[in-house]
């Protein structure tokens, strides 16, 4: 049957929410799906969704793991009917969601649910850029060639176009800037394959869509586009689902505010010179402009690494040595890209390719001008502006300029207030100590709060250690520690374990340590250490290994399932603060401290515990899992607000003594 759509009679309500419910029990439409169990917490979870969607309200959930929530909204998400947004966390997730968990539960509910998968723009082969890229034959490699020719397949055959789905051509293939468009340079209507576009197809598919599944880099994006006033990418809907909610106030920031980076100025270049020379050749010399523009973008990176930002490097502008150099660097910069400005002003309708260049040339000026001024030292007239920070990133050879707002609680509330529609905001992380009010502080929202715990039993099925003595982590020989503490545990587990770092400098040291006991004893587990390839990669060999011990550090915390006997054992090294010299926590930490606010009790702490949850979270997957966990930071015994992380954890047995660590796998 087809999705029903909300009525205002108050019988057909209290029906379809008793259905609701129904569809949870023993005996009701989900009880044939593979490994469902009947669960209290996620029928009350499914219910409150319902009425939030009823009432187009905001209900923020926390559901512990294993409660079942991508159930528990999708149900009724379904039958409430009307037009639904699913946003995630990863594009991982949106597609288990999209290929896997709707269909599971339409099929389930005997719905014909028509549901859309729809990312970013840059995630879709453009035609128009891959036939000109295809005649120009200009490649920097035989590997591009060769990889270039498998695009063309592939885009001849696929109905999405999403780069996603040919597996062979590296994500980070330098190829894929030259098939694939952005905003800027999107020839739009006026693109001679407009008809045929994967991106324009898969945006009119959302439009009539009654579900569409996307991620929170593309909500966000529309969001910030709406509150600029700029227009729109995603259609209206009736109910906004957001799963994974807890990294929204993180990813947020990235989208309220306003960069550039070295990379962009390449791209720049590039499309430049291509379509300079496809289209008004004559017109100026094209490859002395943009190598002219490069070798200034070169300059910018080269008077960084001067001041000591090496690949890698976070920094605020004003803790910048030289900056009267950078802003000599970034003026130099300007005037290339103005002589660059220049020649587009005199080909101005020669290309339509080549006049796209053109507002984006103007939009970097702007940028480039902004940033210069800010380089040099401020003017005591003007008062400064509190509630952004400027800062930047560098990585081998390119560098990111971010203007970042301190704070998104405002651009939230108001992309809340825009619409009358429900809003749903659910992870397993939320609270700190059982209470919402970090959270809710971040997104400036107000709403209906619920929370679920696990309803695993983790006294049974886990211990948690805390060794002693605990190393204390300002010790220089910690991330050893750490390795010789670990060490007989993993013996006992037999591998299976995850080592979780909070820095990608602990992950070498600890790991160079635990290879040092595996040749001491003798012992062949599999060892993988972060870098050695891919995340994905390295849970394929982890998984298939059955006894291998991996090493990494924060993009291994959360994310992650792996169920099962192959992760028994998941060992942290220490409470993941964010560094004190982080040019946002900095900034923020100040600020909070100028409004006569505790910037560690209501911002420092709620981030690390969040994060902590969501690496104890990577243990137990489901009703017969066991394992340990071990935390060796002893910095949850010593300081008061250890209580605080402790109680944020769910209720594992605990456990100082080695030898009941090690006992715990041989009575698994």
């Amino acid at each position: 049957m087809a999705v029903i759509r909300l009525e205002p009679g108050a019988a057909q309500l209290r029906a379809r929410r008793q259905q609701v419910a129904d569809a949870f029990g023993s005996g009701g439409a989900l009880a044939s799906l593979p490994g469902f169990v009947a669960r209290r917490s996620q029928q009350e979870m499914a219910l409150a969704v319902f009425d939030a969607i009823v009432e187009r309200g905001t209900l923020v959930a926390e559901a512990g793991t294993g409660t079942g929530k991508t159930f528990a909204y999708l149900v009724p998400t379904l039958l409430a009917g009307g037009k639904a947004l699913i946003s995630v966390g990863s594009k991982t997730l949106q597609d288990q969601i999209h290929d896997k968990d709707l269909r599971l539960v339409d099929r389930a509910l005997g719905t014909q649910t028509d549901a859309v998968l729809l990312k970013g723009r840059q995630n879709y082969v453009c035609l128009h850029r891959l036939n000109r890229t295809s005649g120009d034959g200009l490649f920097e490699t035989r590997e591009s060639a060769s990889q270039l020719r498998q695009i063309e397949r592939f885009a001849r055959v696929s109905p999405s176009g999403d780069r996603a789905q040919l597996s062979t051509v590296p994500e980070t293939a330098g190829i894929w800037h030259a098939v694939t468009s952005t905003q800027d340079n999107c020839l739009g209507a006026e693109c001679p394959q407009f008809d045929q576009c994967f991106v324009y197809r898969a945006r009119r598919r959302a439009l009539a869509a009654q579900v569409v599944v996307v991620n929170h880099h593309l909500f966000l994006a529309d969001m910030a586009l709406r509150d600029d006033r700029f227009g729109e990418l995603l259609p209206t809907v009736d109910t906004v689902v957001l799963d994974e909610a807890h990294q929204l106030p993180r990813i947020g920031t990235e989208f309220f505010g306003e960069g550039w980076s070295l990379a962009q100025i390449g791209e720049l270049a590039a499309d430049t010179l291509a379509a300079g020379l496809h289209g008004a050749r004559d017109g100026a010399p094209w490859p002395d402009l943009t190598r002219a523009l490069e070798h200034a973008a070169r300059a910018v990176r080269a008077c960084l690494a001067q001041d000591g930002l090496s690949s890698g490097a976070r920094l605020a502008l004003d803790r910048v040595a030289d900056r009267a150099a950078l802003a000599n660097a970034l003026g130099a910069l300007d005037e290339r890209v103005e002589s660059l400005g220049s020649a587009l002003e005199r080909n101005a309708g020669r290309d339509p390719e080549l006049d796209l260049v053109a507002p984006r040339v103007q939009r970097l000026r702007a940028l480039l001008r902004d940033w210069r001024e800010a380089a040099v030292e401020p003017d005591p007239a003007r008062a400064p502006d509190h509630s952004v920070v400027r800062w930047i990133s560098t990585s081998a050879s390119g560098a990111q300029f971010h203007a970042t707002p301190l704070s998104i609680s405002d651009s939230f509330a108001r992309a809340r207030q825009r619409q009358a529609q429900a809003w749903i905001l659910t992870s397993a992380t939320l609270t700190v100590a059982s209470r919402f009010d970090a959270f809710m502080g971040e997104i400036g929202l107000t709403a209906i709060t619920r929370r679920w715990d696990s309803p695993f039993d983790f006294p049974r099925q886990a211990l948690l250690y805390l060794p002693d003595p605990l190393p204390s982590p300002s010790s220089d020989s910690f991330a050893e520690q750490v390795a010789d503490a670990a060490w007989p545990v993993i013996r006992a587990s037999g591998g299976r374990a995850f080592v979780l770092c909070a820095t990608l400098k602990a992950v070498q040291r600890v790991a160079a340590r635990l290879r040092e006991h595996m040749q001491q004893w003798g012992t062949g587990f599999p060892l993988l250490t972060q870098g050695q390839g891919t995340r994905r990669s390295l849970l394929e060999t982890f998984r298939t290994a059955g006894d291998a011990v991996l090493v990494g550090s924060i993009s291994f915390w959360e994310g992650i399932d792996v169920r099962g006997d192959a992760l028994s054992l998941v060992v942290i090294d220490k409470l993941p603060f964010a560094p004190p010299d982080d040019p946002l926590i900095g900034a923020r930490v100040r600020k909070m401290r100028e409004e006569g606010r505790n910037p560690f009790l209501e911002y420092q702490l709620p981030q690390a515990v969040t994060l902590l949850k969501q690496g104890v979270g990577r243990l137990i997957r489901d009703e017969r899992d066991r394992g340990v966990l071990m935390i060796l930071d002893g910095r949850v015994l010593s300081k008061s607000y250890g209580k605080t992380v402790l109680g944020s954890l769910p209720p594992f047995t605990l456990t100082r003594d080695e030898s009941t660590a090690c006992a715990f796998f041989r009575d698994s």
